[in-house]
């Protein structure tokens, strides 16, 4: 229960390279590296000349996980709190030994044995 709190909560960042349309890195915490492109393709400050079109891109894709995980149970309409009240009770009683003790004989005693019909017939189960 608690790794399933924790994986809900999680959030994270994916961050990917594509130098033209190869990906060249992939980082989920840290940053990528790039391919050195960017490098060589800026021109000198001095230089005025038409700038091209950069062929590396950076994406970035940032999952976000659940802030608020605080239920109240006020919130829920009275047919749902009798059901969390009789799940709650029929499920602590799944976990209790209840003893049985069927004394209902314990007043009577077994009735006179006239004859031994097993003894008579000479029927002994073996």
């Amino acid at each position: 229960m608690a790794l399933l709190v924790f994986l809900s909560t999680l959030s994270f960042t994916i961050e990917s390279h594509y130098c033209g349309d190869a990906l060249v890195d992939t980082s989920v915490f840290g940053f990528v590296e790039s391919c050195g492109m960017e490098a060589k393709q800026k021109p000198a400050s001095s230089e005025c000349s038409l700038t091209k079109k950069d062929c590396c891109s950076n994406e970035q894709l940032v999952v976000d996980g659940q802030d608020n995980l605080k239920l109240s149970f006020d919130k829920l309409n009275k047919e749902q709190q009798i059901l969390v009240a009789i799940f709650i009770y029929s499920y602590i009683n799944l976990f209790t030994e209840q003893e049985t003790d069927n004394t209902s004989f314990r007043d009577y005693s077994p009735p006179p044995l006239v004859r031994d019909v097993q003894v008579l017939d000479q029927t002994f189960l073996i």
